[in-house]
């Protein structure tokens, strides 16, 4: 960040922590999905549809936000989506019923699919080109921050607020938007394509480009298998199958989440250095020799060491993610077909939480198998299709022009 404007470090720190705090409200339910099953009286695996309907509806959410932020500008439609998402993060604590609650979850699940593809665009718009596998890891680095910030809250705060204060702390992130308001300015790229009146138009864009956006939705359900297969019911894998208590969990939690911003931030330089797709390649072929240990292993220290490195190749491959997106895109889709594509493979990526509750049901309760097998799998599929990837280090896309070179 050496050589940076004070403009650029704060459109870095506001996205960064927009997508941290969005993360951090949706990790809030993956703590209390065992209290929330006993509140509603049903099961594990019922509770988490929450998490599948989430997931499955943030498209929706990548789609309208995306397209506002092309016509209204990446900065004003960033903050509304920052109050929505905040504003059904707290609704959920007063939820009544078990379908009120899935219905909040739904349109929280609308609110949260917009903020990755207008944050990182404004972020990726903004910074020096030479800077971008550092901000993409940086960037990406917010999700498992949040994670790691919903950790320590829950072992800090469970014990006194239970399930429903967590989700009223989740109201937390509204307090992000006075930055925005008065440090934060509109994207430059998108301020140049507005002045020579680009069109935005959606449907030729994916029209023409129709292989790169199968390529990537495929890509990235892939990816978000291999996140949220090692991640959504991590904590319940640690207090149910091994009855590790909330301090022992959130300390476990707290490790790994620091392993997967460490990995973020080292892939995404790595990017820069050899190149997208063999950083993404290279942690994802690391992260299966780690499997035994992070699934199968006895001891809360074993199993900690597993969580460290399997979250730092996870998110280390996540890490050039937001960078590779962008470069692969078209200059006038940046806001609305990075996230699009992205929260399309959340998609077909949300039913991992239940299928993973099931096969656990299936093997007496062993959570460890189910992700073990997600996980494998989708490890060896991303580093397939990385490998037929278009490299894309080295093209500018930030400046006043908006130029693209490769």
């Amino acid at each position: 960040m050496f050589g940076w404007t004070s403009t650029q470090r704060n459109v870095a720190t506001a996205s960064f922590l927009s997508w941290m705090l969005d993360a951090f409200d949706f990790f809030i339910l993956v703590f209390v999905l065992s209290d929330l099953a006993d509140y509603f009286k049903t099961s594990v695996t019922d509770i988490s549809v929450a998490i599948m309907l989430t997931l499955a509806v943030r498209p929706i959410g990548a789609l309208i936000f995306g397209r506002l932020a092309e016509k209204y500008g990446r900065r004003p439609i960033l903050m509304f989506n920052v109050a929505l998402f905040s504003v059904f993060e707290l609704l959920s604590a007063w939820s009544p019923t078990f379908t009120v609650f899935l219905l909040l979850r739904v349109i929280y699940g609308v609110a949260m699919g917009g903020i990755w593809g207008v944050a990182s665009s404004l972020a990726m718009e903004t910074i020096p080109d030479r800077s971008r596998g550092l901000m993409s890891g940086i960037f990406q680095a917010g999700y498992p921050c949040g994670y790691l910030l919903a950790s320590i809250i829950f072992g800090l705060f469970y014990g006194y607020v239970g399930w429903r204060g967590m989700f009223l702390l989740g109201a937390f992130p509204v307090l992000l938007l006075p930055f925005i308001y008065f440090n934060v300015p509109e994207s430059p790229v998108w301020l140049a394509s507005k002045a020579r009146k680009e069109s935005h138009a959606l449907l030729p864009i994916i029209k023409n480009n129709l292989r790169v956006c199968g390529y990537l939705v495929l890509l990235m359900a892939c990816f978000n298998f291999f996140s949220h297969g090692t991640q959504d019911l991590y904590p319940t894998f640690l207090k149910v199958q091994h009855q590790f208590d909330a301090h022992t969990v959130s300390i476990i939690a707290i490790c790994y989440n620091i392993a997967a911003m460490l990995g973020g931030v080292f892939f995404g330089v790595l990017s820069e250095k050899i190149g997208r797709k063999k950083a993404i390649m290279i942690a994802t072929f690391l992260a299966l020799p780690v499997l035994p240990l992070w699934a199968f292993a006895s001891g809360s220290v074993m199993i900690g060491v597993g969580a460290f490195l399997m979250q730092f190749m996870v998110q280390g491959a996540w890490g050039v993610i937001p960078s590779w997106l962008t470069e692969l895109v078209p200059a006038n889709a940046r806001a609305v077909l990075p996230g699009f594509v992205y929260q399309l493979g959340n998609l077909i990526a949300s039913v991992n939480a239940t299928l993973q509750s099931k096969i656990a049901a299936l093997n007496s309760g062993n959570y460890g198998i189910g992700m073990a097998i997600v996980a494998g799998t989708v490890a060896v599929l991303i580093f397939i299709l990385a490998a037929f990837g278009r490299e894309t280090r080295g093209m500018e896309i930030s400046g006043a022009k908006g130029v693209e070179r490769q």
